[in-house]
């Protein structure tokens, strides 16, 4: 035991020497470790576009109910559900015997009808018959022409056609199934979406303000009528639209405005019912500022962003937000013009650190078309 405990206490005591070293030292490079790099924007007044996101859905271009026009039996559904069709494609077969026995019928009464015509035509020349005769099997010709025209109109009408060009859904009615032109039956729906609308409402007071500062001389009218789409995950939509029209008229049972948008959907991205987001430019400002929208925070005294000044201290600066501009808050107080704002990196950004500033990498356009 004696042993032990002498071979024990020099092996703590140059352990707890060798720990005591340790904590001496300095950490490894702790007392050069470079600033932590942020990337900032510096600001600048310039003219601003203010821009507005407003909810709204997405409806079809053109629309077309596929109905029957005739009384009779679905033999055959001709069409893919689901798929795209051209305009004149047959979509459903009707039985037609009825129909095909009445156009023979038909044509075989014309064919009386001139018989008797040939006949008359020298008779009336010989004053063989009275011009009322001849008159009377006029009229039963031009009658028997009319209704071989409409027993051919509902021969065709047999086979039910598809009036526009689109996306055809699924059929209303099975094989089988009588359908009838009185009851104006449903047989599908074929929508066209190479093109689609956006429908969307502002308020009626937001259009009355804007109009005021637009009298003041606050704001300037935006001359362009191109308009964004954001998706319902946050996306932003490839492609561009315009404003199709505004209502001239405020909704007394909402009191807001309808406005349309028009927006090409080559790929179909866009369907019919999907809620998506407008963003359309409202006015320009002059002399205002912009920020990216994730570069202003917000704590219980209110919204402030971080400033990295020349000497690359972090100092915290209260701001005031007035609007929207894309994705860019517009500050309407707290800022002049030339501070670097600091947008990327902010967990690393402390009130009072040290940074090292560099301008804000902004992501390449999207080319046209795309």
């Amino acid at each position: 035991m004696s042993l032990l405990k002498y071979v024990t206490v020099p092996l703590l005591l140059g352990l707890a020497a060798c720990s005591g070293g340790e904590k001496s030292a300095p950490p490894g490079g702790a007392g050069g470790m470079p600033p932590a790099e942020v990337e900032v924007v510096t600001v600048e007044r310039g003219s601003v576009t203010l821009t507005r996101d407003l909810p709204g859905r997405v409806q079809a271009y053109r629309t077309a109910q596929v109905r029957a026009r005739v009384d009779g039996v679905v033999e055959h559904r001709l069409f893919r559900e689901g798929s795209e069709v051209k305009a004149g494609d047959a979509l459903f077969n009707i039985d037609a015997r009825v129909y095909r026995a009445s156009v023979e019928a038909a044509r075989a009464e014309v064919n009386v009808v001139r018989q008797t015509l040939a006949r008359y035509q020298p008779l009336l020349e010989i004053k063989a018959i009275s011009q009322q005769e001849y008159d009377l099997a006029v009229a039963k010709a031009k009658q028997a022409l009319a209704a071989l025209a409409i027993a051919q109109e509902d021969l065709d009408n047999a086979s039910v056609p598809a009036p526009i060009a689109g996306h055809i859904g699924r059929a209303m009615v099975t094989e089988g199934a009588l359908v009838k032109k009185s009851e104006a039956n449903l047989l599908a729906t074929i929508e066209q979406l190479d093109q689609v609308y956006v429908n969307f409402t502002q308020s009626g007071s937001e259009v009355l303000q804007l109009r005021r500062d637009m009298a003041e001389g606050k704001l300037k009218r935006s001359d362009s009528l191109e308009v964004r789409l954001l998706l319902e995950d946050g996306s932003d939509y490839a492609k561009t639209g315009r404003i199709f029209f505004t209502d001239m008229a405020v909704d007394p049972e909402t009191g807001s405005v309808s406005l349309r948008a028009q927006f090409p959907n080559p790929k179909r991205e866009l369907l019919p019912g999907m809620f998506v987001r407008i963003r359309f430019p409202e006015a320009v400002t002059e002399n205002a500022i912009r920020v990216p929208q994730r570069a202003v925070q917000t704590s219980a005294e209110g919204q402030f962003v971080l400033v990295a000044g020349k000497d690359g201290k972090v100092v915290p600066r209260p701001v005031r937000t007035g609007g929207m501009s894309g994705g860019d808050f517009i500050i309407a107080g707290g800022l002049q013009g030339g501070e670097q704002v600091i947008v990327n990196g902010l967990q690393k950004a402390r009130p009072g650190s040290t940074v090292k500033a560099v301008p804000l990498v902004q992501p390449a356009a999207a080319p046209a078309g795309k």
